[in-house]
């Protein structure tokens, strides 16, 4: 890549996208804003499906943040929470001669000479970029994820736009103060077009998850990668939801390489895949029988501060033995400030939904008649509701993902209808906790990885 960056954060680019996602997104914001101050009835329904199609043609970040808004419970009315969960983040591939051009911009004009093979047409397309199958000159499968142009630009555009959103938001309804929402948001979308971080990331995985046989994690090529073209070996897997009809053996040991995937990072380095779409793992098998999962995407990784995860246990004994101080200890540890008796007893009502599965003792689903897309709905709708009456709160910002990866890992739990002792799984996963041995393992994963330690 050249000293110069053609594809920094350049004015024209974000002008245009401006038009685009403003002309597309802000008539349908002001036909919500109307419906609101009028009290017309049924205008959410017909107003999110509008939001939806307005969405559905943009390519880029807008796409993966209206998709995080969706999984965000209780931050968007239901109606636009459930259409925009529908869409999907592929757009339209760029073709074979701007795939030349764009490799040529990363590993320069002799770049297929560094590749056995290369293939054109993309294996996926998501939103801020596309993946080729391809191989090193010794034969050795790889994937390559190419970032589309100009993504610099329009993730500041478009977190503008989710700025102006925000603040809609706040005047129609201020019982949850968006403000640290929208400083994550953008803080992780800004991370996911750096794929020197990402790259860091996966290398922070591989050693974290080194003793977990049930979770592989990509190697990474760095001769063949730069900060917008990620090159890592290929693994071969099966979408997980082509085993949702299995037998219960299968579909038990695939919840539980997902449960891992996810709490033994966090427990032992403090860290958490911040998203748990259906299309950043696979399943793979040896013998034909499905084994565990391929963990593919880290683009979107949140390291916190150790103090956060001890607030995670704090809550979960407080929770597990009815102490009320332990649990008012947990939430002022997170950042929830001026707590009262009736606050703290609201946010019991989202914990509680949370923690439910690993405070119970027993082999159970994740929550019995429970639809994938409806997890947590209604506790959300539950918190809403009181809170309107006792609120508002200011939700500290390292909720955004830990909420997003609850959530999305639980609805997976139901995909699967998989039927786990998910108390003693987690229970393993905190055995013997320190706050200071947790610091010591993050630090030097960190430091390993070459990434920042937590402020």
């Amino acid at each position: 890549m050249s000293a110069s960056d053609s594809e920094a954060n350049r004015f024209s680019a974000r002008a245009a996208r401006y038009a685009k996602v403003g002309a597309n997104v802000g008539g349908v914001a002001a036909r919500m804003a109307g419906a609101r101050l009028l009290g017309r009835k049924g205008e959410d329904v017909t107003s999110a499906a509008a939001l939806a199609q307005a969405l559905g043609g943009l390519k880029g970040p807008i796409m993966k943040v209206a998709q995080l808004l969706a999984t965000v419970p209780d931050l968007l009315p239901p109606e636009y929470a459930s259409e925009l969960q529908k869409l999907q983040s592929e757009a339209p591939p760029m073709g074979a001669a701007f795939v030349k051009r764009r490799m040529a911009a990363e590993l320069g004009p002799l770049w297929r000479a560094r590749f056995g093979q290369f293939d054109l047409r993309p294996a996926a397309a998501a939103s801020l970029g596309q993946v080729h199958r391809a191989e090193t000159l010794d034969g050795v499968p790889l994937a390559c994820k190419l970032q589309y142009p100009d993504m610099q630009s329009a993730v500041e555009a478009d977190l503008k736009q989710l700025e102006l959103a925000f603040a809609l938001h706040r005047r129609i309804s201020s019982v949850i103060d968006t403000r640290e929402i929208a400083k994550e948001i953008g803080d992780r979308v800004r991370e996911e077009l750096d794929y020197t971080r990402e790259a860091k990331n996966a290398a922070l995985y591989a050693d974290v998850l080194g003793g977990v046989e049930t979770v592989r994690v990509p190697v990474v090529h760095p001769d063949l990668s730069t900060k917008r073209l990620l090159t890592q070996g290929w693994l071969e897997g099966e979408k997980i939801l082509n085993f949702t009809a299995g037998p219960l053996e299968v579909r038990n040991r695939l919840a539980h390489a997902m449960f891992q995937a996810w709490w033994h990072p966090f427990s032992r380095a403090a860290v958490i895949h911040g998203d748990p779409h259906l299309g950043n793992y696979t399943v793979f098998s040896e013998g034909g029988e499905p084994q565990g999962i391929n963990l593919l995407d880290y683009g979107c990784i949140r390291i916190f501060h150790p103090r956060f995860v001890g607030g995670v246990v704090d809550l979960y004994k407080g929770l597990l033995h009815g102490d009320e101080a332990r649990i008012v200890h947990a939430y002022e540890s997170w950042g929830f400030r001026n707590l009262t008796r009736e606050l703290v007893d609201i946010l019991n009502i989202w914990a509680r939904f949370i923690y439910g599965p690993l405070l119970e003792d027993r082999v159970r689903t994740v929550a019995d008649g429970v639809k994938p897309s409806e997890y947590g709905r209604r506790q959300a709708f539950e918190v809403h509701r009181a809170l309107k009456e006792r609120g508002p709160v200011t939700v500290p910002r390292e909720f955004v993902f830990m909420d997003r990866a609850a959530v999305g890992l639980g609805a997976v739990f139901l995909h699967l209808r998989s039927e786990l002792n998910y108390h003693r799984l987690f229970e393993a996963q905190i055995d013997r906790f320190s706050l200071d041995e947790l610091a010591a393992r993050q630090h030097a994963a960190l430091e390993k990885a070459g990434l920042p330690q937590p402020a």
